[in-house]
């Protein structure tokens, strides 16, 4: 029997992790980004370009920026905010960026102080900017399943944004349940319109894990035929403009349940709980994640023939 296909997981620790944090240090950073390079992770979001005064705790970029050859086999990404965040990712040569389209405005306006057509009408320029550096863009719809301000996103609207962005040069998509209210039925609903709205577009799934849906909706879209998930060591994260937000869901807990399942991920799980365990004494608290209380998984038993 043939394996089953593999996943393409992408760590969100450095930028999505930290950003609601207090200020860890450069040097603990990329001590962190050691951690996730061991792990076997080969994508890896390392920080965002946005406003040091917004997010002080991602305010030295350009420092972490500098020191990323210093792993030349890993895929490292930005966010950005706007085209400001675009040029000065790009002047420190990271060139594959991801871009921030909220679902509702509401929430638009608290992340970003504009609307949600505004952000949209940025997509092509800032394509052009990155398409112009050699590299790659990647639009997030945020707020994709329900909104803090806004209540609940229409499943028309992620589609709309989708089919809008690819038409403005975005090179790849994400869905985001930006405050982790989805479950497996809504995931697929969503999905399956985005697909539908961009076909042959590589689409992938941001998880938050606050009401314990992360796992199940990770799998429904796997099922579904999505192959690109993000994640966080020990489940840090949250987003600072959207009220309720907590974590992602945890790499190591993805990792284990995919490995488990015959999907192969090509990432070390107990490599992971030990770059969770090092983020964890740089920050001084103890992280959601269940399996990294647990220990790690199960001592291995044989399975019934």
């Amino acid at each position: 029997m043939s394996a089953a296909p593999g996943v393409d997981i992408r760590e969100v620790g450095p930028r999505d992790g930290l950003q609601i944090e207090e200020p860890l240090s450069t040097e603990a950073k990329l001590e962190f980004v050691d951690a996730l390079v061991a792990t076997g992770v080969r994508r890896i979001e390392v920080t965002s370009f946005v406003s040091p005064r917004a997010v002080p705790a991602l305010a030295d970029a350009e420092a972490v920026a500098a020191q990323l050859k210093r792993w030349p086999d890993v895929e490292f990404s930005a966010l950005v905010a706007g085209m400001g965040g675009v040029r000065r990712a790009l002047a420190s040569g990271v060139t594959r960026l991801e871009y921030v389209v909220s679902a509702s405005d509401g929430h638009s306006q608290a992340n970003v102080g504009r609307s949600s057509e505004d952000s949209l009408a940025l997509i092509a320029p800032i394509a052009d900017l990155v398409h112009e550096a050699g590299g790659h863009l990647e639009v997030i719809v945020a707020i994709a399943f329900d909104c803090p301000f806004d209540g609940p996103t229409p499943p028309e609207r992620v589609a709309e944004i989708a089919r809008r962005a690819v038409g403005s040069g975005a090179d790849a998509l994400a869905v985001a349940d930006t405050i982790g209210t989805a479950t497996p039925v809504r995931v697929t609903d969503v999905l399956g319109r985005v697909m539908a709205a961009a076909p042959g577009v590589d689409v992938g799934l941001h998880l938050h894990d606050t009401r314990g849906q992360g796992l199940a909706n990770a799998w429904a879209a796997y099922m579904l035929g999505v192959r690109q998930f993000d994640s966080s060591v020990g489940g840090l994260g949250g987003c600072p403009f959207a009220p309720g937000a907590s974590g992602n869901i945890a790499t190591e807990e993805l990792v284990y349940m995919f490995e488990d399942g015959g999907i192969p991920t090509g990432i070390d799980v107990a490599r992971v709980l030990d770059a969770a365990r090092l983020v964890s004494g740089h920050l001084g608290k103890t992280l959601p994640s269940g399996l990294l209380a647990a220990g790690g998984p199960p001592v291995p038993v044989p399975r019934p023939s």
